[in-house]
């Protein structure tokens, strides 16, 4: 009877073990799946974690492309740049390495901080930089101190660098540093030190001459230190830029007016080429890549001639008599009048109650329209204007390029204005008057214009009539000279603008005679333009307009010249405006004479003359 608790107790048991075993052999199976699924299954994820863990995929900065002027000479490249970093790691006391590191280069309290901020937030075996832009003197001064500067690294990398400094700066631009807001989704930016274009073609093209990033595989341990590179796929270089532009050319325009508030534009009246595209007084651009200090950007930003202007593309000005030939051209297209009729002007213009002046104050007499475009008369030019209409005058500025805008690579380029009676209505909620169109036809009032348009409105008129396009890459062809659309003006009334502006030049009776080259060789034609600033008023011009240089500087009316030459087969066409210069015969035209004079003494390999008439002075 005893036996029996003991039977039931060992099938207890048994049970037990059964469902311990059970269990056990469940979990194990469970481990071994797992097992399993993570060495089997999935060891191509986790392996490529692994991988991630040690192995650091790092960019490879590309290399700026360059900018070269038509010729192949340099504008913007990349030098070498002498640098200097600290490894933290490296030195017992950092603040004291850089003592000592001052006394061979300068250190700023700002910069020290600066270092030791960064010293503080990275990794001790990362370089903290110095300083950039070092000179090769310091460089190799401190390259001989290394023993004494522990944790010291000398470093040589690669800067942008600008070889014509100001002459160019309103072209190329610059880069900088890029900011917060700029490094969106490209992981390039990202990278210490790597800089974009911020101003001019540098900023237009930057997608361009920035080129591709490359890579390189690096073995790091744990802490994330470099133990060998594994491969490596290199950058991709920056595209090289060819302008049109000829360093020669605008170098020596640039230091002709470097005094003056001005812009000249120089084009290939065929082609579109823009040759030169001066803006003066300019600024370094090299400056902005180093790094620009407060006070030298606050001088900038606060000159009143605008150095950080581009003002060939971006000053908009009243042309004065500059646009007086399209007027005349209109007029002869219309048929509201023909190039013999002579028409009286005594100085006075009379439309309602209102009296307009020429500003002959003796008047020209009688003058037919070639007379009338070398004296610049006003008062014919008001009855031309009358007589064609502001409808007329709108659609003959928009041929000719005034109100447009071209585009050509360079930022911030403005239009201008090229007024018309819808503009004025919805603009100013009045009605066009006749006096309007009076001012529009000498140039005045609310038509405004850029020294580019000026150059591509004479470039049209000298070539015939081709609505020919300022272009400033190389690599961009216009259309061939027969593709190109002629414009529907008759040669002949074209020629007579033209016989107007070379009287402008090479006749007696011409308001700019005294600029006439004399050189049998050398010729070129124009026409010369001075444009107010201020209304005169009538008792001023009852007491006598006081002129310009006995004026302040803001007040004087701003001197603006367009030109072209040689006068036979034109190929050259140049615009000048001297903010407040005054008279365009005095001011604006000898720039043009002499840079016309240099191009055209260079082709034929002789030096340029020099004539003791040309000077800048006021007048």
């Amino acid at each position: 009877m005893a036996a029996k608790p003991d039977n039931e107790k060992y099938k207890l048991f048994t049970r037990r073990a059964g469902l311990i075993s059970g269990g056990m052999l469940v979990l194990s199976s469970a481990i071994i799946g797992r097992m399993y699924f993570l060495q089997v299954v999935s060891q191509s994820q986790y392996k490529l974690l692994a991988d991630r863990n040690r192995i650091s995929l790092r960019l490879l900065a590309p290399q700026r492309g360059n900018i070269l002027d038509r010729n192949g000479h340099e504008l913007a490249i990349n030098r070498t740049d002498y640098r200097v970093n600290i490894i933290p790691e490296q030195t017992e006391d950092v603040e004291k390495t850089l003592e000592a590191l001052s006394l061979i280069l300068p250190i700023q309290e700002w910069q020290k901080r600066r270092i030791l901020s960064a010293v503080k937030k990275q990794r001790a075996f990362l370089p903290v930089t110095v300083a950039e832009n070092l000179d090769w003197e310091t460089f190799a001064r401190l390259n001989v101190n290394m023993p004494d500067l522990p944790g010291v690294i000398p470093d040589m990398g690669i800067t942008r660098y600008y070889p014509e400094k100001d002459t160019l700066a309103h072209i190329v631009g610059y880069v900088s540093s890029v900011n917060e807001q700029e490094i969106g989704e490209d992981p390039l930016l990202e990278l210490p030190g790597f800089k974009i274009g911020k101003n001019g073609m540098e900023r237009i093209l930057d997608q361009r001459l920035r080129g591709k990033a490359g890579n390189s595989k690096v073995e790091v341990n744990v802490m994330g230190r470099a133990i060998r590179e594994l491969s490596r796929n290199d950058s991709v270089p920056g595209d090289t830029l060819n302008l049109t532009i000829d360093r020669d050319i605008q170098n020596f325009t640039a230091d002709f007016i470097r005094d003056e508030s001005a812009a000249v534009v120089v084009m290939d009246v065929h082609t579109g080429d823009v040759l030169a595209l001066v803006s003066t007084p300019s600024f370094d651009p090299n400056d902005f890549n180093l790094g620009i200090s407060q006070k030298k950007y606050d001088a900038l930003l606060h000159d009143a001639r605008h150095p950080l202007t581009n003002k060939t593309i971006q000053g908009e000005y009243p042309p004065g008599s500059t646009i007086k030939m399209l007027i005349a051209l209109g007029a002869l297209e219309a048929g509201v009048i023909n190039e013999d009729e002579k028409i009286f002007c005594n100085s006075k213009y009379h439309i309602g109650d209102t009296i307009k002046y020429c500003w002959k104050r003796e008047g020209h007499g009688h003058v037919n329209m070639v007379e009338a475009i070398a004296g610049s008369c006003d008062v014919y030019f008001y009855e031309v204007a009358r007589r064609l209409g502001i409808d007329r005058i709108h659609k003959i500025f928009d041929r000719f390029g005034l109100g447009n805008k071209f585009d050509i690579n360079i930022p911030g380029e403005k239009s201008g204005l090229n007024p018309s009676k819808g503009w004025k209505m919805a603009t100013r909620g009045v009605g066009w008057q006749g006096g309007d169109t009076l001012n529009v036809g000498i140039g005045q009032g609310d038509v405004l214009v850029t020294p580019l348009q000026l150059c591509v409105m004479t470039s049209r008129l000298v070539n015939g009539g081709k609505a020919v396009l300022p272009k400033i890459l190389l690599s961009e062809t216009n259309e061939t000279e027969d593709k190109i659309e002629k414009m529907p003006y008759t040669s002949r009334h074209i020629d007579v603008v033209l016989k107007g502006m070379e009287a402008v030049i090479n006749k007696p009776f011409g308001v700019a005679y005294a600029q006439r080259m004399r050189q049998n060789d050398m010729s070129f034609g124009g026409k010369t333009g001075s444009a107010q600033v201020r209304r005169i008023s009538k008792t001023e011009r009852d007491d006598g307009v006081r002129k310009n240089e006995e004026k302040p500087w803001r007040e004087r009316d701003h001197a603006l010249f367009v030109g072209y030459g040689p006068l036979e087969n034109p190929r050259y066409a140049v615009s000048v405006i001297v903010e407040h210069g005054g008279g365009g015969s005095k001011k604006a035209a000898p720039i043009a004479k002499n840079v016309l004079e240099y191009m055209f003494s260079r082709e034929m390999k002789i030096e340029p003359p020099i004539d003791a008439s040309d000077n800048l002075g006021e007048g």
